[in-house]
């Protein structure tokens, strides 16, 4: 309280004003992102094969077109992190938004493989930012429900990747795969066609010194959930931090230990030398405070998606009436690679996935929900050592992305958390970039050796990297359930009694 006014920060003002309207037309906005991008990602295990038979491409070509996705997803997830925390969250968002409708579209025109491959890789340089609308969407919801609701916003992946599967099921046999192009770039066009109406984050822009623009919306946010702010006025962490180090500690009052005070006094100095140089981002996470939780995120989000995606593509190469390891499996009935029936039915197992996390994720914590689902999707794939009849090989697939997709659930809610608002974009981006490199060599394990008749290996190689991220989970060195965001690095800090 300085001067004796009392004064309320940004995290204080979201818990007194709750979630409500506002919010849910945020979850909307980000959530139609959410969309877009799974069903660019699901679209991938439809596309391969039609080409593959069309040009008739190699194992090789056929995963490129999956890989390039990826290799642009890794590029743009870290660009638009910087782009975000540098210049909002907003003209992220909106950038790679325009990105992915163009290429997306533009892609169902393509003429040859050459074309589909150059337009595809933009197509996941503007996917790269969604990061950015998952990170602009969290930090608009009060700390005690933030768990509940990060689940909700997942919903729109599973909605994107089931709504994919369905329209690849109505549109390839009769229309082709260049509809199914055209198509699945409509809801990116729809972030266009909304984007006036959204707000920047408050919490970006208090860390900016704009703290009259952080009011105004914060002041929007109460009119539309028909509440109101806290007495007082607008503080930002790093001003309260700082008072509270002046004042007798209580119960309550995380301290900083001796010696730490001028580290707090110049993360005003960081933060303005992070906003002037993006490269100090990147330096920011591989400080002695971030550096643990940053190595430890990398590796367990290249094996969730590592993971999640060679799921997804197992489920179309082992029911590929084109697998000539087992002829005895080609049985279906019509011309199509794809058997479309058992990836939509695969889709499904996504909304068990998100009921598993919503109920594990504010009870049992981020950390052990994402350890014990990634320990029993290990279960499930081990079966799949040898070979196995279509219905346990879709059965034993089915389980385990309800696993993989419950832990790539709650590794999007704990990663934003353990960040502080300063690097909080860049971190999530560079994260999830080291996770497209797990995306990137997926499909030449997943399509490369299913095709060369190594189900084994590709199988075997899927649950060490599985079981590596697992093990990692335990290690990350605290708990984030409950915890208020922090907006400066000093405040990041692990707490005393964190939970393991």
């Amino acid at each position: 309280m300085a001067d004796g006014n009392p004064s309320f920060t940004v995290d204080e003002a979201l818990v007194a004003m709750g979630f409500g309207k506002f919010q849910l037309y945020v979850l909307a906005y980000a959530g139609m992102g959410w969309v877009a991008e799974a069903m660019e990602m699901m679209l991938l295990s439809f596309v391969g094969p039609a080409v593959q038979s069309l040009w008739s491409l190699s194992a090789r070509e056929e995963s490129l077109i999956t890989s390039v996705v990826f290799a642009g997803m890794l590029i743009g997830a870290y660009s638009w992190g910087i782009v975000s925390d540098k210049h909002g969250r907003r003209k992220g968002f909106i950038i790679t938004a325009v990105v992915t409708f163009v290429a997306g579209f533009l892609s169902a025109f393509s003429p040859n493989y050459m074309w589909l491959i150059i337009l595809r890789c933009l197509v996941g340089l503007g996917l790269g930012g969604g990061p950015v609308l998952a990170s602009w969407y969290l930090e608009f919801i009060p700390a005690p429900s933030r768990g509940t609701w990060m689940v909700v916003f997942s919903a729109f992946w599973t909605v994107g990747t089931i709504f994919e599967a369905s329209l690849a099921w109505l549109v390839m046999p009769s229309l082709g795969w260049r509809w199914l192009l055209a198509f699945s770039s409509i809801p990116s066009s729809l972030l266009l066609l909304f984007y006036r109406w959204t707000s920047e984050s408050p919490r970006y822009l208090i860390l900016q010194g704009r703290k009259a623009e952080a009011l105004s919306i914060l002041e929007k946010i109460a009119r539309m959930n028909e509440t109101q702010l806290p007495p007082g006025v607008l503080s930002s962490e790093l001003e309260t931090e700082l008072e509270d180090n002046k004042n007798i500690p209580t119960e309550n009052t995380h301290l900083l230990k001796p010696g730490e005070v001028g580290e707090a006094v110049s993360v005003s100095k960081i933060v303005l030398k992070a906003d002037k140089e993006p490269g100090f981002s990147l330096l920011a996470l591989l400080s002695p405070t971030l550096i643990k939780r940053t190595l430890l995120l990398w590796i367990v989000f290249f094996g969730n998606a590592f993971a999640y995606y060679g799921v997804v593509l197992l489920t179309t190469e082992l029911n590929n009436s084109h697998n000539r390891c087992y002829p005895t499996e080609k049985q279906l009935r019509n011309s199509n690679d794809v058997n479309y029936r058992a990836v939509f039915i695969a889709s499904f197992a996504e909304f068990p996935g998100l009921l598993l996390s919503a109920a594990m994720v504010d009870r049992l914590g981020r950390k052990v929900s994402m350890a014990s689902m990634l320990f029993t999707c290990c279960i499930f794939l081990l079966p799949l050592l040898s070979h196995q009849t279509p219905f346990i090989t879709t059965a034993l697939l089915f389980g385990g992305r309800i696993c993989i997709s419950a832990a790539f659930t709650v590794v999007y809610i704990y990663a934003p958390e353990i960040y502080p608002t300063a690097v909080r974009t860049t971190g999530v981006g560079m994260a999830s970039s080291v996770g497209r490199i797990g995306g990137v060599l997926c499909p030449l394990v997943a399509v490369g050796l299913v095709h060369g008749c190594h189900q084994t290996m590709a199988v075997l190689l899927f649950e060490i990297v599985i079981l590596v991220s697992g093990i990692c989970v335990c290690l990350f060195p605290f708990e984030t359930s409950g915890r208020d965001l922090t907006d400066s690095i000093s405040a990041s800090k692990e707490p005393p009694s964190a939970s393991v």
